[in-house]
């Protein structure tokens, strides 16, 4: 399997065990880079990911937060501004999603 993506896709997301990036965009492994930290929270380290990430031929972001975080309310927030961030920092396509652990439904918030 090469390194490089298969969907030219990077998906930022929480630590959190009960999100599973990959089923949430119905890709498989080999398919995305996944970058994961508390809060799906834009850091250097993650600005660093990425920058190899589009080196590699990632095209695509998707950021993906979830209710009930250990960081607290305001998920929503949190997730609008990675993605502002993603913008502004490394260009192309990037959006916004909200993981609702109760339900299971993946909303795209911008």
């Amino acid at each position: 399997m090469p390194p490089t993506p298969n969907r030219k896709l990077a998906i930022l997301t929480c630590m959190d065990a009960r999100v599973d990036p990959l089923a949430l965009m119905s890709v498989e492994l080999g398919d995305a880079h996944v970058l994961r930290n508390a809060g799906a929270i834009v850091t250097d380290d993650v600005l660093r990911s990425l920058e190899a990430s589009r080196s590699l031929g990632t095209e695509d972001v998707v950021v993906i937060g979830h209710t009930d975080c250990g960081l607290g309310p305001g998920e929503e927030d949190r997730v609008k501004q990675a993605v502002a961030q993603l913008r502004e920092s490394t260009g192309g396509d990037v959006s916004g999603h909200v993981f609702d652990v109760e339900t299971g439904e993946l909303r795209q918030v911008v």
